[in-house]
């Protein structure tokens, strides 16, 4: 069987190279060879880290040594680590006649090799029935965490300025109400006031211009982009089911308008079905059989592994202070810097100064920019905010998705601070959006999509300081007075729990003796 000749040359290889990073490469390596074999489709988490998702090697192996044709999804980035580091790596030690391709569609009809795409191009195929790819070929998607951004991403229709112009080239006899509606649209959008998301929901006072508009083209051939925008929004009309929202280039007095599905799990479903599937991810779901991931993406009966960190290698050290005000209290940014400045104070005068960055993850867009601007007044140039260019003395000020879009090519931090806990804010109006969704459906808009995607991006935030076992700073006491505390606790473990600051916390004791 196949699981045997993977875990065979796997095991030869690790031991060759010495590969320790990561201790399960041999138990994803056969469950992904079973479910090639089988065609039984799997959901597995790996283990948050940032050493170059060393599991790759589990899944890469079957995919090379199975004889029939595969699918690997991953992003580009992943794909460059992929094709220039681990497939070379494994070809020289294996030299299978296996052919690899990478490209956004099927290289031939008779094409038995392994071949290498982005989500975008398989979900769009999939998505939109493009046929670039034959339905029934085994597909591992990499980076699973993210599918429902990337779903969300390539069902919204998009207008642009550009497109109003093609508008008004294909629709020369009603230029004059293509003309009209864009002033009462940019009229009405600009009289909003300005929020630090640059973007609104659509009302009506928007919506009805827009209907009528339509309504005077429904005789004329539209361009492609107003043709799926139009179907959208008639959809909308009729279900309210879709997200309208504009966003705003306030400037240069320009709009763009934009319309998202918000049922994913329905419109996902289908896609599942029509090939095995292996998800590969990092922290999809804190339960092992993730029935909130699999619920929100659409999927059925499939195998569920979760590899959980090791307390010897992964554990970090938590400090939660028990007596701070809620985040939303006027009282709370000034204690926030109370605990800021001890840990900072602490830190630079212990031998662990010089160990890594301090990170600070805030996401409240005005609290950042006070917080930001007060620590720069005290620390100088060492405070930064969201960049990339630091040193082991910096202290970087960023946002979630900055943090995690960016935590791979950063250093290690010494010290990683959390202001509050990372739930979609309900300023944000996409988020409102999506919350008034599941309310309107009488469902749980709190534990189905709030704080699950609270505890994926704890996960992933603190993974880097797994690698070390550093020290995290959570300052947002509703994780020790709300019911969901003990959910979120689960989700960090395994930590080692701190509620005071010890003079000796950033000491090494190697350094002292």
């Amino acid at each position: 069987m196949i699981e045997v000749e993977v875990h065979q040359q796997l095991r030869a290889f690790l031991r060759e190279q010495g590969e320790s990073q990561w201790p399960h490469h041999l138990t994803l390596a056969r469950l992904v060879a079973r479910a090639l074999r089988l065609g039984r489709s799997a959901l597995i988490q790996a283990v948050p880290t940032r050493s170059y998702r060393s599991y790759r090697l589990g899944y890469l192996t079957p995919l090379l040594l199975w004889p029939e044709p595969a699918i690997l999804v991953a992003p580009l980035a992943v794909q460059q680590r992929l094709l220039t580091v681990e497939l070379p790596r494994l070809r020289r030690w294996m030299p299978t006649p296996k052919s690899i391709h990478q490209g956004d569609r099927w290289p031939s009809d008779d094409f038995r090799g392994l071949l290498i795409t982005t989500p975008e191009a398989w979900l769009g195929d999939r998505l939109h029935n493009l046929g670039q790819f034959p339905e029934g070929i085994p597909t591992v998607i990499e980076g699973a965490d993210d599918l429902g951004l990337w779903l969300r991403q390539q069902l919204t229709r998009d207008l642009t300025p550009g497109d109003w112009d093609q508008l008004m080239l294909a629709c020369p006899l009603h230029n004059d109400v293509i003309r009209e509606t864009r002033v009462q649209l940019t009229h009405s959008l600009f009289q909003r006031p300005a929020n630090p998301y640059n973007c609104n929901l659509l009302d009506e006072t928007e919506t009805h211009p827009l209907a009528h508009l339509f309504d005077c083209l429904a005789s004329q051939a539209l361009p492609q982009s107003w043709q799926q925008f139009h179907q959208h929004f008639q959809q909308h009309l009729s279900q309210q089911d879709h997200l309208l929202w504009t966003d705003l280039a306030r400037p240069q007095g320009q709009f763009q308008l934009h319309s998202q599905p918000l049922d994913i799990p329905t419109l996902a479903a289908p896609l599942w079905e029509r090939q095995p599937i292996v998800l590969i991810g990092e922290a999809m779901d804190p339960e092992a059989e993730a029935p909130r991931y699999r619920k929100e993406m659409g999927l059925g009966d499939l195998t569920c592994i979760q590899f959980s960190p090791n307390r010897q290698t992964a554990e970090i050290q938590l400090y939660i202070p028990e007596n701070l005000p809620l985040p939303n209290t006027a009282r709370y940014q000034g204690a926030l810097l109370t605990e800021l400045r001890r840990l900072l104070t602490l830190r630079q005068a212990s031998n662990q100064a010089s160990s890594g960055p301090v990170v600070l993850l805030i996401n409240d867009l005005p609290l950042k920019g006070q917080i930001s601007s007060i620590l720069a007044a005290e620390f100088g140039s060492r405070v930064q905010v969201e960049q990339t260019c630091l040193d082991d003395n910096s202290i970087l000020v960023s946002g979630w998705e900055f943090w995690q879009t960016h935590q791979g090519v950063l250093p290690l931090p010494g010290l990683l601070l959390l202001a509050t806990l990372p739930f979609p804010s309900l300023e944000n109006p996409l988020v409102a959006g999506r919350v008034a969704f599941y309310r309107a459906r009488r469902q749980d808009w709190f534990r189905q999509y709030l704080l699950p995607q609270c505890l994926r991006n704890l996960q992933r935030a603190i993974a880097p300081v797994r690698e070390s076992q550093g020290i995290v700073g959570l300052f947002d006491t509703r994780i020790i007075h709300r019911s969901y505390g003990q959910q979120i606790l689960a989700a960090l473990s395994p930590a080692a729990r701190l509620n005071y600051l010890d003079p000796q916390l950033f000491d090494d004791p190697a350094a002292t003796v």
